[in-house]
């Protein structure tokens, strides 16, 4: 058979000798890789170990954080002001439910909800997981807990959780003073430290709650739990306990604080009661008042527009807030002024006719009483409070030197008490004129400040802490509503310092007896403007009546009350302390729109005084032990 010389015989050696070799470099790259996924294994479990156990335990385990107790708040005598109450929320876990829709259907037949409950749950449901209760219904009251409970059976995903909720038990007494606790929103969020409220949804908006914010709060706690890939709790591993937040005992006297709001009726106004000996605040009253309560879990959008819309302003706290017309209730200061300056003698007379006149100018600036005083001196002016004596005396002062001796009683400027959102009211100069009028300052509007009107507005609290500077001889000291803070660890109240002011500088102590005295002829003199609250005192009481215009009234015009719609009248006010011997409390009040403040305002203070001094021994709330509870002055 012959052979084709174009067929290439095969070499098998050389074949097999490539095969081998090929095989040899598979092996070495499978050794390499086997090397580099052992050495990745060896970096990820042996090098890294502690580094990936923690990221493994960080899926496993979770910190959740538990939510501190809030402190409570007492007034002077232990009475409870600011509470914790169990509270009991309605609930719903979507992922246990079969239809949510048939389920708020049997819900709304059993109990009350209302748009805005079911407007919050679905909000709360694009936050929140399956599995995670989501709030329906906050403060259920006993007969809708026993009736949703026992149709539980039938509803499966709802359950009644109970958690501690603010509580006010005195509803609307001194509810300006102590405040409210709220939602926290999203601006205050930015705001706090997101660390210690993580597990808070309430905070101080308002008085007390949010000044004493950071003490009432108190300091978070956590726990570390073990949760499964969906992030539902399996067990708790540890816990760190949270503290409870501090304890406060106010200077209010609830009794006092009851019986000037009471006396107040339904006239709007303020009330500030101090004790002169020390700057504490008995009593705070803003009238109208406000039940607290309603906004602890949310106010509805229609009693919230009830209080926001009313012109009666209950939200508004006067005490604080309200600046007014001093009205006659100056004169003292301003005649005290006179005589520290030397610019008056106290016997110095002047003839009242019931008018005042300016040279070259034609206007009467006229005083209260049409037919005039006839002679007056200081004593005399202030005990009957005497218009054209305060015009001339005013005119004689000069606007300076007035703005700048009444600056010295504190009036124009806060008093530092420890509540936030104190306005300053006005003492008027004629540099405030020129920088904040761009206008000059003219001899009339001197005399009308004289008396307490014109630019010139105060606050109530400011006119108490100037009249208790007056009462104690110039001593004054800087206005406090917390008496005490209690740690509830060790029960232990740990008492606030009194904070002296700079004294008003003393020239001559008969000057300052001078305008004493003629306070206490106010009450005791025979033509006193508030003599008619004298009758069967057992105490003696110094004060000034005031009464403050609230529009202007033409030169030929009379000023009739019946005439004039409510909200126009005079305000009423009247500035006291008791007793005279060794003042113990200093009053200050203003009743809006409510006339002659010999008749309207003086007997409220009368009857706060009394409350005070007559039903309260004069004991010193010094030290309190406290036993299983309870407070023991």
């Amino acid at each position: 058979m012959a052979f084709n010389n174009h067929q290439t015989l095969k070499d098998h050696f050389h074949e097999t000798q490539i095969f081998n070799q090929r095989i040899l470099v598979a092996g070495i790259v499978m050794v390499f890789l086997l090397i580099l996924l052992l050495s990745r294994l060896a970096y990820l479990q042996i090098t890294n170990q502690k580094h990936y156990a923690t990221l493994s335990d960080n899926n496993r385990v979770s910190i959740r954080p538990i939510p501190p107790t809030r402190g409570l708040i007492f007034d002077r005598n232990g009475i409870l002001l600011a509470q914790n109450l169990p509270s009991f929320t309605l609930e719903i876990v979507i992922e246990h439910v079969d239809d949510l829709d048939k389920t708020l259907e049997h819900l709304g037949k059993l109990i009350s909800i209302s748009k805005e409950d079911l407007k919050r749950f679905n909000k709360n449901r694009r936050k929140k997981r399956r599995f995670e209760g989501i709030p329906l219904r906050y403060r259920l009251n006993d007969e809708e807990v026993a009736i949703v409970s026992v149709q539980l059976n039938d509803l499966p995903g709802v359950n009644i959780n109970a958690q501690l909720s603010r509580h006010y038990p005195q509803g609307k007494l001194a509810s300006h003073a102590v405040g409210y606790v709220s939602r926290i929103n999203e601006r205050e969020l930015r705001k706090l430290n997101a660390s210690n409220y993580s597990a808070t949804t309430h905070i101080g908006k308002v008085g007390i709650e949010r000044t004493y914010e950071d003490l009432l709060h108190g300091q978070v706690g956590f726990q570390h739990v073990e949760t499964n890939a969906q992030g539902r709790i399996l067990r708790v591993l540890d816990r760190t306990l949270p503290v409870s937040g501090k304890n406060l005992y106010l200077n209010l006297d609830s009794k006092v604080q009851a019986i000037a709001e009471q006396s107040l009726g339904d006239n709007n106004g303020a009330l500030v009661a101090i004790n002169p000996r020390n700057g504490a605040v008995l009593a705070m009253v803003s009238m109208p008042v406000y039940d607290p309560n309603l906004f602890v879990h949310g106010i509805s959008s229609k009693n919230y527009k009830l209080l926001s819309t009313s012109p009666e302003r209950p939200l508004f706290n006067r005490a604080l807030r309200g600046q007014y017309p001093p009205g006659s209730t100056i004169k003292p200061f301003i005649g005290l002024a006179g005589l520290e300056l030397k610019l008056l003698q106290s016997h110095d007379e002047l003839n009242c006719p019931g008018w005042y006149m300016l040279k070259n100018d034609e206007r009467r600036y006229r005083d209260w009483k049409k037919r005039g005083h006839k002679k007056t001196d200081l004593i005399k002016a202030i005990t009957e409070s005497c218009d054209v004596y305060f015009y001339d005396l005013a005119l004689t002062l000069g606007i300076d030197n007035m703005s700048s001796y009444l600056a010295q009683f504190g009036l124009g400027q806060k008093t530092g008490i420890d509540l936030r959102g104190e306005l300053a009211g006005l003492n008027p100069s004629r540099e405030w004129k020129r920088r904040n009028r761009n206008l000059p300052w003219f001899p009339g509007e001197t005399l009308i400040t004289g008396i307490g009107q014109g630019f010139m507005l105060m606050t109530p609290l400011q006119l108490a802490n100037a009249t208790a500077a007056i009462s104690k001889m110039g001593e004054h000291f800087k206005p406090r509503m917390v008496y005490g803070i209690q740690d509830q660890q060790n029960s232990q109240i740990v008492e606030t310092k009194a904070e002296p002011l700079k004294n008003v500088p003393i020239n001559d102590e008969n000057n300052w007896l001078t305008v004493l005295t003629a306070m206490k002829n106010v009450v005791y003199g025979v033509h006193g403007t508030a003599r008619g609250i004298r009758r069967n005192l057992k105490y003696t009481i110094a004060g000034k009546t005031g009464t403050a215009q609230v529009f202007g009234i033409a030169q030929d015009a009379e000023y009739k009350k019946e005439e004039i719609a409510k909200k126009l009248q005079d305000h009423a006010l009247f500035i006291g302390f008791a007793p005279y011997e060794n003042p113990r409390i200093v009053v200050a009040l203003i009743v809006e729109n409510g006339g002659h403040g010999g008749s309207a305002a003086a007997p409220i203070v009368r009857k706060v005084m009394d409350q005070y001094l007559l039903n309260n021994p004069d004991k010193k709330v010094v030290t309190m032990e406290i036993n299983n509870g309870e407070v023991t002055p």
